[in-house]
């Protein structure tokens, strides 16, 4: 998403903020993950480096926008779009019917403030209706604008440029990075983490989602934590929204996981998780080698899961369609202005919003 160095600011000439971090629900682990691994790699490392570098392959969203976008304010901070998508293809055919195209299942801005010690995270429910601004595709095609058009089609007709420029439009923010993680990735990184520990205040259970916990703590391996993320109907009042509360819990479960497990003394362990997690990850043509990862990781090394703040971005119930939620204006205004000025979101900007029900069910 755009430019960075390995001092830990992005871009190239080292303005602004710093090398892209990997994430989604758990997608920003996987790009930590990634990066950090590789610079636990000691004696060896030319072979990792040619082995975890063939399997990145970038985005050159950049090239794709143009100049048409927010200015890149140069305040120290760093912002990242994070996209799970929900491709019904090849391995992913597991979790539904290929449908004709891939949509933006989970999209998370992720900032990263000033100093990169504490972090914000603004879920964007996919069903949320926006104008979708005009953008061109990977292929150079042009993408008419659209009101009144669900969020996630943006990556629909797109791809990931087109959802970066339709997220750029509603925050007025500029992303340095953009990291996409699909759902087989996913799940291998969790098994090769040696899964990730939760906790549930009651039982969740979805056949859709081969989910079954009961209340209690568990050690969930990749196919279970696959579900827990991709639960919808089965927690809080069935929404999006509810699936939201639980994709950020389960990050900042992730998170502690990533931070706590023991790859630096086990360097088997430590390649299996890099290789993994470089395969999991498609990142911005700016993030899309080892090099350029690890300095990404190394700036945000420092970050846990206490230091990072989650919202989702305020929406009502649409009142034309009780399926689809649209973005509450003034709070909305107040979430953006507040990480593009690199403060704190307030707490009255989530005040009134709609929420799913599924809060405290995991921890």
């Amino acid at each position: 998403m755009t430019e960075q160095n390995q001092s830990g600011r992005i871009r190239g000439t080292g303005r602004r903020r710093k090398p892209p971090a990997k994430g989604r629900r758990a997608a920003v682990a996987a790009a930590w993950t990634a990066a950090v691994l590789v610079l636990a790699g000691g004696s060896g490392l030319g072979y990792v480096y040619f082995k975890l570098n063939g399997n990145l392959e970038g985005v050159d969203i950049n090239g794709q926008l143009g100049k048409d976008r927010p200015e890149d304010v140069d305040n120290g901070s760093m912002d990242i779009l994070v996209l799970g998508s929900d491709s019904r293809s090849g391995a992913n055919g597991d979790y539904g019917r290929d449908e004709g195209g891939a949509r933006s299942d989970t999209a998370m801005v992720v900032h990263v403030y000033e100093g990169h010690k504490k972090a914000s995270v603004v879920s964007i429910p996919r069903d949320t209706l926006i104008d979708r601004p005009a953008c061109t595709d990977d292929k150079g095609g042009k993408v008419a604008a659209e009101h009144r058009a669900m969020f996630n089609t943006a990556y629909e007709v797109g791809g990931p440029a087109c959802a970066v420029k339709t997220v750029e439009a509603m925050s007025g923010i500029r992303m340095d990075h953009y990291v996409e993680v699909d759902f087989t990735g996913f799940k291998k990184l969790i098994d090769r983490l040696g899964g990730v520990e939760i906790t549930t205040t009651k039982a969740i259970r979805d056949s859709k989602s081969h989910l079954d916990l009961e209340p209690g703590t568990h050690t969930l391996d990749g196919e279970q934590s696959l579900g827990l993320v991709r639960t919808r109907k089965s927690v809080g009042d069935g929404s999006d929204l509810g699936r939201i509360q639980l994709q950020q819990a389960f990050m900042k479960a992730f998170i502690d996981q990533v931070k706590s497990v023991g790859v630096f003394s086990d360097p088997k362990k430590l390649l299996d998780l890099a290789d993994t997690a470089t395969k999991a990850i498609t990142p911005d043509s700016e993030l899309d080698s080892v090099t350029e990862l690890m300095g990404f990781a190394k700036g945000l090394s420092g970050l846990g899961a206490d230091d990072v703040h989650m919202i989702t971005l305020p929406v009502e119930y649409d009142p034309r369609d009780p399926n689809r939620v649209v973005p509450l204006e003034a709070q909305g205004k107040q979430v953006w202005e507040a990480l593009k000025a690199d403060r704190p979101i307030p707490a009255s900007a989530t005040k009134d919003a709609a929420t799913g029900q599924a809060a405290g069910l995991v921890k």
